[in-house]
């Protein structure tokens, strides 16, 4: 017997009544409690399970999601097939992450994409390099920097390997043809799950920079 479940909330009820009101073995007595029990069980399961949506550690389902909208809005959306705990730890890691410098940019790409970005900052010397300096070589390393280009960075993000469509031909290929035994089917976009889109990374990438910036992104 645990707390809360139909045998606890019966002996619960039972306790309530004056003991000498009714005999201990009362059939009729017992079915109109035990009615009243099974309705009090589903309050209290209901109220579990409410509590449970009240914090981040424990939301589930739908309303996980609805607290990840309070959070981020549309910067943060849970994957097709993601699960609960893969998206709690996904929105820890989004709400206490470092914000406002180059390594918060490197850091979210890495985490969205797998890749790690190069970033260029036209009035950054590490980047740039500097004549007569060993951070500089044409062709080689370096970048025409420029004062003209103040608070701005140039970003080139990476996108993910992706597997494609598992067991599905490419149109054309061998064992995929118009009216010959094979596994090719039109696809659709749709049928890619747990893909990075380009607005995915635009998102993240706005969500950490600094503000006042201009961060000019590329993919790759």
């Amino acid at each position: 017997m645990a707390t809360g479940d139909q045998n606890d909330i019966l002996n619960r009820l039972k306790a309530l009544l004056p003991p000498t009101w009714f005999d201990s073995n009362s059939p009729f007595l017992d079915g109109v409690l035990t009615a009243c029990a099974q309705a009090l069980t589903w309050c209290y399961s209901l109220y579990v399970y409410a509590k449970l949506q009240t914090r981040i550690g424990t939301a589930t389902d739908g309303w996980l999601d609805l607290t990840a909208y309070d959070f981020f809005g549309k910067n943060l959306q849970r994957a097709a097939g993601q699960s609960d705990e893969l998206f709690r730890q996904q929105m820890k890691i989004s709400l206490f992450r470092e914000r406002g410098t180059r390594q918060a940019i490197i850091d979210v790409l890495e985490d969205l994409t797998g890749k790690t970005p190069h970033i260029f900052e036209p009035q950054r010397p590490l980047d740039t390099g500097a004549y007569g300096g060993p951070m500089i070589g044409y062709g080689v390393a370096g970048g025409y920097g420029s004062l003209k280009l103040p608070y701005q960075a140039f970003v080139t993000a990476y996108r993910p390997s992706g597997a494609g469509i598992p067991f599905i031909a490419g149109y054309s290929s061998t064992p995929s043809g118009y009216s010959i035994a094979s596994r090719g089917e039109y696809a659709s976009q749709s049928m890619i799950t747990g893909s990075i889109t380009d607005a995915q990374v635009y998102e993240a990438i706005a969500a950490v920079k600094m503000e006042g910036t201009i961060v000019w992104v590329r993919q790759q």
